[in-house]
């Protein structure tokens, strides 16, 4: 039997895999109340989402346990960057796919173009203006500096959800100023924050924190705990180049704070 690790290609769809083992085992809810993968509902609604389908298109599915079933369905619709993403923001079009009359938080003050039942699975499209993005942190990692430990650029889990995110770990009690020199902003910075990895998660409990500063000025802060998932913040900003600052801190070693922002119009 061959002993050789696996390539590291791999890890994302093995990260997405064991994501997802999570999900079937710890949804709460009654298995039996919810359509079968291969059933005449599933089988319908997908087809429904695959004719109208348009590459760039986002699929969500609600409420959030009933991913593992939907991503059987129409799993090939759905790339990493899209099952990783920060948000739904940049996304034109949204297809819902939901039970039980559930709405995903991504279309959220939305009203649906087009809306279908099929024996109790809903398909919802959903039409908007992107937003338009015009500085993005985990574009300019290289840019960056740090006054500590340099964050990577991780795929990772955050509250039991994959993330694509930067990566810090900060020294118990000592803050990590990470700056972004020059970066373009518009009328609003927008960013998640939380803590990833489920095991550190339930070893370390204690919360981490994440200032952001524009020219030295806190303009949003957030201290996602254990149980917080994917944190969001959000703070108006003047367009124009400016030196923004991530300023992370944990009271408790191997602490991983993973965030990612956007600068929007």
């Amino acid at each position: 039997m061959s002993t050789r690790p696996l390539p590291i290609a791999a890890a994302p769809a093995l990260l997405l895999l064991a994501i997802s083992v999570w999900e079937v085992c710890a949804a709460r809810c009654d298995a039996t109340a919810v359509p079968a993968p291969d059933a005449a509902a599933w089988r319908a609604a997908a087809a429904a989402v695959r004719a109208g389908y348009r590459p760039g298109d986002l699929i969500v599915f609600a409420p959030a346990w009933i991913d593992p079933v939907g991503r059987y369905q129409l799993g090939d619709l759905i790339p990493l960057e899209a099952a990783a993403r920060m948000d739904a923001a940049r996304y034109a079009r949204i297809w819902e796919v939901a039970i039980r009359g559930a709405r995903s938080p991504d279309t959220a003050g939305l009203a649906p173009a087009e809306a279908e039942d099929h024996g109790g699975v809903a398909v919802r499209r959903y039409e908007r203006a992107p937003a338009i993005v015009v500085g993005d942190v985990l574009e300019r990692l290289a840019t960056a500096t740090s006054d500590g430990p340099r964050p990577t650029l991780e795929l990772t889990e955050v509250g039991f959800a994959p993330h694509r995110c930067l990566q810090i770990s900060p020294p118990p009690g000592r803050a990590v100023r990470i700056v972004f020199p020059q970066l373009p902003l518009g009328r609003e910075l927008v960013g998640h924050v939380g803590i990833a990895d489920v095991f550190t998660r339930r070893d370390v409990r204690s919360p981490g924190r994440l200032d952001v500063e524009v020219a030295g000025v806190v303009i949003a802060s957030a201290a996602p705990g254990v149980d917080d998932g994917w944190v969001r913040f959000a703070a108006a900003t003047a367009p124009g180049p400016a030196d923004v600052a991530f300023v992370a801190r944990a009271t408790d070693a191997n602490r991983r704070i993973c965030f990612a922002a956007e600068a929007r119009q």
